[in-house]
């Protein structure tokens, strides 16, 4: 668009002889359609543009103030603010670039820490393969991964599930979850969906009677419907959570010191047996539940807790693939530890939280409160923190007894003293069920 300078007399004649002022409007629209295709690419240009043109407005609004109607002026002058509100969005538009604080902050920063995670996993990875080791996580990782917010996220979880679900809505959001994780609703006491109020009630539901069969001739039962992740014999301290990767058992159970009979001289191993001599040993069995699982927990055998240990760590995944890449998981979560005896010496349940689990549920123990907020300690792992309460009411539970629940699917560990004929009828990864056998002893 080209602009004529006048003479100021003139320009009044001009403007006087306009017998349709609409054009103005239709001069500015067809102005501004021309500057949004000029983009960019003829800015200084521009610029020069809108300040003659907001000198025009302003110049020919003092001089003929009844020239031209109210609209047409506010649409010069509408039009005129929101060009220069371009020019200058456009102009701050530099700032934040990549050599500055804000871009050393939001733009190299991620950049650098990515790099060097990369850069990490990688070379741990090759230091392992190399060693011929299992690919387990790096203490770096796994302070990286502890500090992650699970506790707030199961926090949340766990309220959430303990929100009431309209009724109208439950057969689907129920029905959806079952099809997901493979729940066998028709087992349910209740199998009408309707009637569960919330998804922690729906978790947690009870089964029919008789649907599980406590194996009278064993042992030993399986407390929990579950994988069995892993199970054997402990020896110098040490068992597998997984196969390949080990735990200490004194890391897990805590100090031995409930033991009267309990010397500095013996091993925690031989501290914590009931028998001294070589005729025993200690096995483990650990029990993942998944999330379609029942959720309820019983007692695998008659025996009598003396002791709890409320262990205040953290609140990991218990996933049988963090299991296998993260040593030590179980004495890195929260867990709430029965210590005791059973006819063959030493027995300790474990019910071991994790990412999601809304709460861990102990019916003979209303004391008991986990996943509470303990503050945010970036990389801090609260793994030597414990409640200790000595169970001074006779408590026995017989093979089949319930004991607790999860609000959502975890690990039950067990580890117990045993002869050495004991034997386990198990396979690693199988599926099993409330009261199948999980070992007996063999008679020679």
């Amino acid at each position: 668009m080209s602009f004529y300078i006048l003479q100021k007399s003139q320009f009044l004649t001009k403007a006087s002889q306009l017998k349709k002022p609409q054009c103005q409007s239709k001069w500015s629209i067809k102005w501004t359609f021309r500057k949004t295709l000029l983009g960019n690419s003829n800015k200084n240009s521009l610029d020069s543009t809108i300040s003659v043109q907001a000198n025009v407005t302003r110049s020919f609004s003092s001089s003929n103030q009844g020239g031209l109607p109210n609209g047409n002026q506010g649409h010069l002058s509408n039009s005129s603010g929101a060009n220069t509100g371009t020019t200058t969005s456009s102009t701050s538009g530099k700032k934040g670039g990549w050599f500055t604080w804000s871009g050393l902050l939001m733009r190299w920063t991620p950049i650098g820490v990515t790099l060097f995670a990369v850069l990490e996993w990688h070379f741990h990875n090759q230091r392992l393969k190399k060693e011929g080791l299992p690919y387990i996580a790096s203490p770096f990782q796994a302070n990286v991964y502890c500090s992650l917010p699970l506790r707030m996220v199961s926090r949340c979880w766990g309220w959430l599930a303990d929100r009431n679900v309209p009724v109208s809505l439950r057969p689907y959001v129920y029905g959806l979850y079952s099809k997901k994780f493979d729940v066998q609703i028709e087992e349910a006491e209740n199998p009408e969906l309707k009637d569960y109020r919330s998804l922690s009630q729906f978790f947690t539901r009870s089964l029919k009677e008789g649907v599980r069969v406590i194996d009278s001739q064993s042992n030993l039962v399986s407390p929990a419907d579950g994988r069995v992740l892993h199970f054997g014999s402990a020896s110098n301290s040490q068992i597998e959570q997984v196969k390949g990767v080990t735990y200490r058992i004194e890391s897990f159970l805590g100090p031995d010191n409930w033991m009267e009979n309990g010397t500095d001289t013996n091993s925690y191993l031989t501290n914590i047996k009931h028998d001294k001599s070589d005729k025993t040993s200690l096995y483990q069995c650990v029990i993942y539940l998944a999330p379609g699982d029942y959720h309820r927990f019983h007692s695998p055998t008659e025996w009598e807790p003396t002791l709890r240990r409320h262990f205040h760590g953290e609140l990991l995944s218990v996933n049988p693939k963090i299991a296998q890449w993260l040593p030590g998981l179980f004495c890195l979560n929260e867990r709430a530890t029965y210590i005791g005896k059973w006819k063959y010496g030493f027995f300790s349940f474990t019910a071991v939280g994790a990412t999601n689990v809304g709460s861990v549920q102990i019916y003979f123990d209303e004391d008991l409160k986990t996943n509470k907020y303990l503050g945010i300690k970036p990389g801090h792992l609260k793994t030597k923190t414990y409640d200790e309460i000595k169970i001074l009411n006779a408590i026995k539970l017989n093979k089949g007894d319930i004991v607790g629940q999860f609000n959502m699917g975890s690990t039950i560990v067990l580890i117990f003293e045993a002869p050495n004929n004991f034997k386990f009828n198990l396979q690693s990864g199988q599926k099993i069920l409330v009261g199948q056998s999980l070992g007996s002893i063999v008679q020679e």
